[in-house]
């Protein structure tokens, strides 16, 4: 029997052993995508208690208290922050067999030493174990960062964002890359048009334009996507439940334009028009600058009203949709593609029912121009688990070429969350050595050692091009 968390976890055979051991483990990491605070980085704070960094804005674990039957006052609540982490305590010895369970003990090991599994008859020693690190220098937030080895990140930034932080680190000392990407999914969505022309209101004044029209609105924008590329970005990112590539006239949205500035509700059509012409410009933008844009799609998101109204959104209330993504999808890319305007592309779907749609539709606009040109990105939100990451990876081998791919991110707002790079890692290796183990593949250390390191960073870093 092995033991838990050991060296070789996830690990069954000497082969898939090797290939982390020596080709994995040690490699820097580029995430290209996640929700960390760019405020905090630059401050370079320490955080007072384990709490704060682990469990402010997870919202996988409050999910998970909840449904351990934990009160909403001491996951959101007014509950100090141990009487938080110590019922979060209590529902870990719950969480057996979901990521959480894995992701928390290489959390507590990778980070604080802790090999202990965490329980309520433990959690004041491990509280004030990890409390008193968190104090030190070597724990604030960069120097988390720098215990996972991490080289760059992206955060994820509205259009509206100043990005003085990102500038105070540019300028500061700090060796990690911090970038912003532009996710502009406020400026398209026409769902409650009071609050898109709120947000349009703020635009204008951020720009110092009247915005009165279709024309000014989209260079209002365009003007936002030229300075966060001044600010150092190269990447979009786009959250949505499918892709819009409705047939539209500029006539039409310039109407429609003039219609949410009026204040006047939208039919279906209008809005689906509206979210269509905006997206594809925004696509167009990221083409001109050679960014890499990246469409996260089928998240049905906001599902209890009750608890949105009293919590707000990102609290943990969202599901895997199961939005119709194939025709759409193919009419959005292949327009691009025809205008020779089609960006460096990662999709990623969150019902695992479209996975080999995914890992098909990018062989279709994959031109020769850049090796891996249009990717399926890595298994995403619910699926960024050991079931949902080898299926991925099966199935983007099977139908594309895995060794092309651009690898893991950690989608995360917390700053322990890279441990998760090293699970994608051992999961990867552990493929690849059981067909080795299996006679599937040959045993050519060095290829197929190189191969493992160009999904982990190499390519990454060819792609992006930070």
């Amino acid at each position: 029997m092995k033991n838990f968390l050991d060296d070789n976890f996830l690990l069954q055979s000497q082969t898939a052993q090797m290939l982390y051991h020596e080709f994995a483990k040690q490699l820097p990491i580029i995430d290209y995508h996640n929700h960390l605070m760019p405020d905090q980085i630059a401050a370079d704070q320490n955080f007072e208690n384990i709490t704060q960094v682990w469990l402010y804005g997870d919202h996988y674990k409050w999910r998970a208290m909840r449904a351990n039957g934990i009160d909403e006052y001491y996951i959101t609540g007014g509950a100090s922050d141990f009487e938080k982490f110590e019922k979060w305590a209590e529902t870990v010895p719950y969480t057996l067999r979901n990521p959480l369970y894995h992701w928390t003990h290489l959390e507590l090991q990778r980070y604080f030493g802790i090999h202990e599994t965490l329980s309520a008859a433990n959690a004041q020693k491990i509280y004030d174990a990890c409390n008193a690190k968190l104090q030190t220098k070597e724990y604030s937030v960069q120097g988390l960062l720098r215990m996972m080895n991490v080289q760059t990140l992206c955060t994820t930034d509205d259009p509206l964002d100043t990005l003085e932080y990102h500038q105070q680190l540019k300028n500061s000392s700090c060796e990690i890359k911090v970038l912003p990407a532009f996710r502009p999914d406020k400026a398209m969505n026409a769902d409650d048009v009071d609050t898109l022309n709120a947000y349009i209101d703020k635009l204008a004044d951020i720009s110092g334009t009247e915005i009165a029209n279709y024309e000014g609105y989209l260079a209002a924008l365009k003007a936002r996507h030229d300075y966060f590329a001044s600010n150092g970005a190269s990447v979009s990112d786009h959250g949505l439940e499918q892709i819009y590539a409705e047939d539209y006239t500029e006539a039409e949205v310039r109407a429609i334009f003039a219609k949410i500035r009026s204040k006047q509700s939208l039919s279906r059509e209008e809005n689906l028009k509206f979210k269509s012409a905006m997206l594809f410009n925004f696509a167009l933008w990221d083409h001109e600058k050679g960014w890499v844009q990246q469409y996260h799609l089928g998240a049905l998101r906001n599902n209890n009203n009750r608890l949105l109204t009293s919590l707000g959104p990102d609290t943990g209330f969202d599901s895997i949709g199961d939005f119709v993504q194939g025709k759409q999808l193919a009419k959005f890319l292949n327009k691009l593609d025809s205008g020779n305007t089609l960006a460096k592309t990662i999709l990623y779907n969150l019902n695992p029912a479209d996975n080999e749609l995914m890992a098909t539709m990018i062989g279709n606009y994959n031109d020769g121009t850049v090796a891996g040109k249009v990717q399926w990105g890595s298994a995403w939100w619910f699926l960024d688990q050991k079931d949902g990451m080898i299926k991925q990876l099966n199935a983007l081998s099977n139908m594309g070429l895995l060794s092309r791919f651009v690898g893991m991110l950690t989608d995360s707002r917390s700053f322990l969350s890279f441990p998760r790079h090293e699970y994608f890692r051992r999961i990867l290796c552990d493929l690849f050595g059981t067909d080795v183990e299996n006679g599937e593949l040959p045993n050519d250390k060095a290829w197929l050692g190189e191969v493992i390191q160009a999904i982990c960073y190499h390519n990454a870093k060819t792609y992006f091009n930070f």
